[in-house]
C-alpha cells in the first residue's frame, strides 16, 4: 500500500500547488499557455488516479480490475506525455520547426501508444496480468518507456538550445523546463529495471514543482507586471486626457470657461429646457467697450491685458456664477440659484459700477444685458442668449453716448 500512500502525496502535493489554475481562479487562467499547462496537470492527476487505485487493487488481489486499471493508466501516461511536450513547446518557441516536429512526435507517440492499448486485450503487446494480479510487462512496453525518454530528452534540448538564446528570467524558465524534462527521463530510465516502483509518479510531482514555482509563477509575475504598467499607461493616458479637456474648457488668455465649454453647457440648458427642469436661470452677456482703439493705440500686448482686466471686474461680481468667453471682448454669464435670486441687486451694482468708471486715461466700461428665461415663451437657451444680447447693445450705446456728453 506504500505505492499509493506515495501517489497520494503526489495528488495532494499537485492540488496545493496548482489549485488556482485547476479551480480556473482568477483571468491567469484564460491565457493559451497556461490553459495548456491546466491540460497537462488534469492528465497527470488521472494519471496519479489510475496509480492510486493500481495500486490498491494490486494490493487486493483484483485482475480483472487491475488489468483496466492499467489500460487507462497507459493512456493518462500518453497523454500527459503529449500534453507536456505541447505545453513545453509552446512556451519556447512553437513556431520553429524542432518544435512543430517535437509536437508532431509527441502526437504520433500518443496515437500509437493509444493503438497498442486497443490491441493489447486481444495481443498483449503491452504487459498482461495474471491470475495473482501479477504484472507482467511485454517487450514493447520498454520500448515505448525507452521513446518516452527520448521524447523527454529531446523537448528538454530544445528548451536548453533555446535557453542560450535567452536572458533574464526568461532564460531561467526554460532551463527549468529542460531540467523538468530531464528529470522525468532520469527517473523513467530508473524505472525500466524497477517496474514495482512509483517512479513515475515522483519524476512528475518533481517536475511540476518545479514548473509551477519558475515558470508559471513567473509567468504571472510577469502578466502582473504588464497589467500594471498598462495600468500606469492608462492612468496617464487619461491624465493627458483629462488636462487637455480641461485646456480646451479653459479660456487660454482670461482663464475663464471657453467658447467650447460654453457650446457643452448650452446644449446642457437646452436639454433641461425639453425637459422641463432647472429653469429659474438668467442670462447676462457682456462687451467692452473701447477695446478696438486700446489695440490701435496701445497695442494689441496692452489689449490682451485690457481684456484680462475686464474679465476680473465681472467675475468679481458675479463670483458664484460661470463665467464664459466667447468671443474677443465678449463675455456670458449664467446665474442660477442665489445670484438669480439676487440678480436685480448684482445687475444694479454691476451697471452704477460702469456709470461711474474710473479716471483713468482708458477706463475700462462693459456694457452688459440681462434677462430672465421665460417659460413657455423661450424654447432654448439661445432664445434667452438673443435677447440679452440685444439689450447689451442697447447699453452699450446708451454708455458710449454718456461719455460723449
Amino acid at each position: 500500500m506504500y505505492y499509493s500512500i506515495i501517489v497520494l502525496l503526489a495528488i495532494m502535493i499537485l492540488f496545493i500547488e496548482n489549485n488556482d489554475i485547476l479551480l480556473k481562479r482568477g483571468d491567469s487562467s484564460n491565457s493559451t499557455l497556461l490553459k495548456m499547462y491546466r491540460r497537462f496537470l488534469l492528465a497527470v492527476l488521472v494519471y496519479y488516479t489510475s496509480d492510486i487505485l493500481w495500486g490498491v487493487i494490486e494490493y487486493l488481489k483484483l485482475p480483472t480490475l487491475l488489468y483496466i486499471d492499467t489500460l487507462f493508466y497507459f493512456v493518462a501516461l500518453a497523454g500527459s506525455l503529449l500534453f507536456w511536450t505541447q505545453f513545453a513547446v509552446t512556451y519556447i518557441n512553437s513556431q520553429s520547426k524542432p518544435g512543430r516536429v517535437l509536437v508532431n512526435i509527441g502526437r504520433a507517440f500518443f496515437a500509437v501508444f493509444l493503438l497498442e492499448v486497443i490491441v493489447n486485450p486481444f495481443y498483449p503487446l503491452l504487459f498482461s496480468i495474471d491470475k495473482n494480479s501479477a504484472y507482467i510487462a511485454k517487450p514493447l512496453r520498454h520500448v515505448m518507456l525507452v521513446l518516452q525518454i527520448l521524447l523527454f530528452a529531446l523537448v528538454s534540448l530544445h528548451a536548453l538550445v533555446n535557453m542560450l538564446k535567452g536572458s533574464g528570467s526568461i532564460k531561467q524558465r526554460y532551463r527549468t523546463i529542460a531540467f523538468s524534462g530531464f528529470i522525468v527521463a532520469a527517473f523513467l530510465t530508473i524505472q525500466l529495471w524497477f517496474p514495482y516502483l512509483p517512479l513515475y509518479t515522483i519524476a512528475y510531482m518533481l517536475g511540476i514543482c518545479m514548473l509551477h514555482t519558475f515558470v508559471i509563477n513567473g509567468e504571472k509575475e510577469a502578466v502582473t507586471e504588464e497589467l500594471k504598467n498598462a495600468l500606469a499607461r492608462e492612468k496617464k493616458h487619461y491624465k493627458e486626457l483629462l488636462d487637455a479637456r480641461v485646456l480646451a474648457y479653459k479660456d487660454s488668455l482670461t482663464g475663464v470657461k471657453s467658447k467650447l465649454a460654453y457650446a457643452e453647457f448650452e446644449s446642457k440648458k437646452n436639454s433641461d429646457i425639453q425637459n422641463g427642469r432647472n429653469l429659474d436661470f438668467s442670462v447676462a452677456v457682456f462687451d467692452i467697450n473701447g477695446l478696438k482703439e486700446v489695440n490701435d493705440t496701445l497695442g494689441h500686448e496692452r489689449g490682451d491685458q485690457f481684456i484680462i482686466d475686464a474679465c476680473m471686474i465681472i467675475c468679481r461680481h458675479f463670483k458664484h456664477s460661470p463665467v464664459f468667453r466667447i468671443g474677443g471682448d465678449e463675455f456670458v454669464v449664467l446665474l442660477e440659484r442665489d445670484d438669480f435670486d439676487n440678480r436685480a441687486a448684482l445687475a444694479d451694482s454691476f451697471n452704477q459700477n460702469m456709470d461711474s468708471p474710473d479716471s483713468s486715461e482708458q477706463p475700462i466700461i462693459i456694457a452688459m444685458g440681462m434677462t430672465d428665461f421665460i417659460s413657455g415663451s423661450d424654447a432654448s437657451f439661445n432664445d434667452v442668449f438673443v435677447r440679452a444680447d440685444k439689450l447689451m447693445y442697447e447699453r452699450k450705446h446708451e454708455l458710449k453716448n454718456s461719455r460723449r456728453v
